[in-house]
């Protein structure tokens, strides 16, 4: 919301949330003219877009309450439960004749257009290898870190039933990886390890590779229990792109963003993984000339929500059937 309010070209005209004490704060924070407990009513207010940003269960509801109003979208991501789910959605909104976008944040990050545009230029010649990772905590597992007394984070258990890191969060990854290549992802292999063995069917560390049809590959590392019981948070973040001429290397906890080529290493300027700005910048500048550019499409968001769910549920079977030697 703080975003949206200070992109020109938007105005946040309406909210809606069905917790009346959280709608009417967010209300009075932002000072918004309209505030819902009820789609519908939200929807019928006069807004030109939605921003759906409800969790991830509801969104094939509210997505298809801006096709039935006739309202274009931008749907946080996963944009779905399953890619079944998201076909409907994609279909349901094409038969309204109205776009319907994915937030993967990622893309618009200086961090990740630089990485897009040097791959364009071939500064590393033809990509082959790509590692991405993202480990954390998901804010830890319980309400006060290190704290078994204070209670579960339900946020954070929500997000694990939801489907788990590589769903949740990973579709990033999955979509920075065919962005960045420009090639489609054949084949896809997941494996898992359950931290937490007795509380999700899904792993909370995941491991995915992807390969794509330019020959590439990309792993996929995503953790939701990286120190999660410790009393000190722990995370890491990085980028490896490994090309036939050179490499690219970003890491946000040591802030260092790299290329080194046969020119030699250049140390590029260093920025956070998101950019909430520069996304809502591009989605205002698809509503206003029906021009989507960077703009992550909902068939981006299913591609990257069924290799998600392919590499979870591949660790869930192999777990069940793998040979112990």
């Amino acid at each position: 919301m703080p975003t949206i309010t200070a992109t020109p070209g938007l105005t946040l005209h309406s909210i809606c949330d069905i917790d009346p004490e959280r709608l009417a704060a967010a209300r009075d924070r932002f000072k918004v003219p309209n505030a819902f407990t009820d789609v519908e009513e939200l929807f019928a207010s006069g807004i030109d877009a939605a921003v759906i940003t409800s969790p991830a269960p509801l969104h094939f509801a509210h997505v298809t309450a801006a096709a039935r109003h006739g309202k274009p979208a931008l749907c946080e991501k996963p944009l779905a439960m399953s890619e079944e789910e998201a076909a409907r959605m994609i279909s349901i909104m094409h038969a309204s004749n109205r776009p319907l976008f994915v937030g993967f944040t990622y893309r618009f990050s200086p961090v990740a257009m630089d990485v897009h545009r040097l791959i364009r230029e071939g500064a590393i010649g033809k990509v082959r290898s790509l590692r991405l990772a993202y480990v954390w905590d998901c804010h830890g597992k319980y309400l006060r870190r290190g704290d078994p007394q204070s209670g579960l984070n339900l946020h954070r258990q929500g997000r694990m039933e939801e489907g788990g890191p590589m769903v949740d969060c990973g579709v990033h990854q999955v979509d920075l990886a065919r962005w960045w290549t420009g090639s489609e992802v054949v084949r896809v292999a997941g494996r898992g390890a359950w931290v937490e063995t007795e509380n999700y069917e899904a792993p909370d560390h995941v491991y995915l590779h992807m390969d794509h049809e330019s020959g590439a590959h990309t792993a996929v590392e995503i953790s939701f229990t990286y120190a999660h019981t410790a009393r000190d948070s722990r995370c890491e973040f990085w980028y490896e792109i490994i090309g036939t001429d050179g490499m690219i290397r970003y890491n946000r906890q040591s802030r260092y963003f790299e290329i080194t080529n046969g020119a030699g290493t250049q140390h590029l300027t260093w920025t956070e993984e998101k950019n909430f700005e520069g996304m809502y910048a591009e989605f205002e500048h698809a509503l206003r000339t029906g021009e989507a550019r960077n703009m992550p499409t909902a068939q981006d968001g299913m591609l990257a929500t069924k290799i998600a769910l392919a590499a979870t549920k591949d660790a869930e079977a192999w777990r069940k059937t793998a040979t112990t030697l």
